[in-house]
């Protein structure tokens, strides 16, 4: 089953862009995905457990990196890649 995943990842520092820029490069370790980043978000699509796996992992390195993190998430069913 394919999956979409947005996200957008909120840093409770001053510096804010190297978490988000990091979490994103965590993710592209993930030969099986395929990601595109915006202003806003960063958009996952990929197989469900591919794409679920490399979340979980990502949020959780996250989390121990950099303590305090808001992540806002939306999981839609099917690959929803723009053409």
């Amino acid at each position: 089953m394919k999956l979409t995943v947005d996200i957008s990842k909120y840093p409770l520092a001053e510096n804010y862009k190297d978490p988000i820029r990091e979490f994103i490069d965590e993710l592209a370790k993930y030969p099986n995905l395929h990601i595109l980043t915006n202003t806003l978000s960063t958009q996952v699509f990929g197989e469900y457990d591919d794409v679920m796996e490399a979340i979980q992992a990502c949020i959780k390195w996250s989390f121990n990196k950099y303590g305090k993190v808001v992540f806002v998430c939306k999981f839609l069913h099917g690959d929803l890649r723009p053409e």
